[in-house]
């Protein structure tokens, strides 16, 4: 039986600015040493290497996250991943084509690890709101943007199946880590990839909504425009 993929929250309520954070990462840990996430208020991009949480700020900087931070959307797993490829100045497109005909696995769940070395890397990180939080779209538009030509790293990533599409990002979602912890945050693109790359399959996703808060529970998601803005967000 392989390890579950483990998600609090979905990227849905993140589209009207339903940003409480709703889960410690304390908590979060205990369902995996290997993540992604952002902080409430959309407080930074996060991620989880070896059971090391860090968070990326809107100033670029990239901190250790403690216990008690809260988060209102995040996945995490432990990992096991194999060997799938070697990469040599593989565009992104490309080789996240090369990964889907290889494992024949866009219908599942899955993460990639990739180590190495990016080209014209470009990441985002959002600063922190308060309440009453933006939406998705509002928050977007003050989005710091990151750049390196060139880069040594590991970026992880979870692919979800179109049809998990608005509960997570249908597609791969990924973060990323400078090896000398100088530099991060959500993937926006890149030009290339040489390095490894590592696979884990899922067949059970292990789904945790907010239930315990009101504006979870009450909020009406028909007036959303929540798969426009998620797209125009992550991308």
């Amino acid at each position: 039986m392989t390890t579950p993929l483990f998600q609090h929250g979905t990227l849905a309520l993140l589209v009207p600015g339903l940003l409480d954070g709703t889960l410690t990462m304390a908590d979060l840990l205990t369902h995996g040493d290997t993540g992604i996430g952002t902080g409430e208020g959309q407080d930074g991009e996060l991620i989880i290497l070896a059971g090391v949480p860090y968070q990326i700020d809107s100033t670029g900087r990239v901190n250790h996250v403690p216990d008690d931070f809260t988060l209102p959307f995040a996945n995490s797993h432990f990992a096991a991943f194999t060997p799938l490829l070697t990469a040599t100045h593989r565009d992104r497109r490309d080789l996240q084509a090369a990964v889907l005909a290889q494992t024949h696995s866009a219908n599942t769940f899955f993460a990639l690890r990739l180590t190495g070395t990016f080209t014209a890397l470009t990441t985002r990180a959002v600063p922190k709101s308060a309440r009453p939080y933006q939406s998705l779209a509002a928050t977007a538009k003050r989005q710091s943007v990151f750049s390196r030509e060139r880069t040594t790293g590991t970026l992880l990533s979870y692919y979800a199946p179109q049809v998990f599409d608005g509960v997570a990002v249908g597609g791969f979602h990924s973060h990323f880590l400078a090896a000398d912890h100088a530099f991060g945050g959500h993937v926006l693109d890149f030009a290339t990839f040489s390095g490894d790359v590592a696979f884990q399959q899922f067949d059970r996703l292990e789904q945790q909504l907010p239930t315990q808060n009101q504006a979870f529970m009450t909020h009406d998601f028909s007036h959303d425009a929540i798969l426009d803005d998620i797209h125009h967000a992550e991308n």
